[in-house]
């Protein structure tokens, strides 16, 4: 099992679009552990965006993220980095492909509606900026078996 960062930008959180984003993850199996509606300081988007500075795009990136609530999610599952990132869509909204998040809801370069870990080191990282100690929870879904074949004694 692995456990993903997912922020749903200002963008996405202005839009109303939260509540249709977060429904795609589970749709697809993958199980929220954790998630919270929060404003991002500049002191976070700082930590979270470091190998940015100095680039062209960092000054505006921090503005936008800071600019109104986001909400940020653990999403776990098997697979689970691969599968959200492929559930968000190319970057840009107008290079996304249709079914998913930024083909079905973006056109913007700038404004992509999401965020997702791109690698599980990346996302250990993140998850411990905007998740604090027993704020992702381990639990038992009811329909686990239903989600992974679990008759070889691990999730497939």
């Amino acid at each position: 099992m692995e456990t993903s960062l997912i922020i749903l930008k200002p963008d996405a959180v202005q839009r109303g679009l939260i509540g249709r984003i977060i429904s795609r993850f589970e749709d697809k199996g993958l199980q929220i552990v954790g998630a919270k509606i929060m404003r991002i300081s500049p002191e976070l988007a700082a930590q979270h965006y470091k190998d940015h500075i100095g680039k062209g795009f960092y000054d505006g990136l921090v503005r936008f993220m800071t600019s109104s609530p986001v909400v940020v999610l653990a999403v776990r599952g098997v697979g689970a980095i691969a599968i959200c990132r492929k559930l968000m869509g190319a970057t840009f909204g107008s290079k996304a492909e249709p079914g998913t998040i930024r083909g079905d809801f973006g056109v913007s370069n700038s404004f992509n509606l999401i965020h997702g870990s791109d690698g599980p080191e990346s996302a250990e990282r993140e998850l411990a900026l905007f998740f604090g100690p027993g704020e992702v929870i381990e639990w038992k879904r009811a329909t686990e078996g239903w989600v992974y074949d679990l008759s070889g004694g691990k999730a497939e």
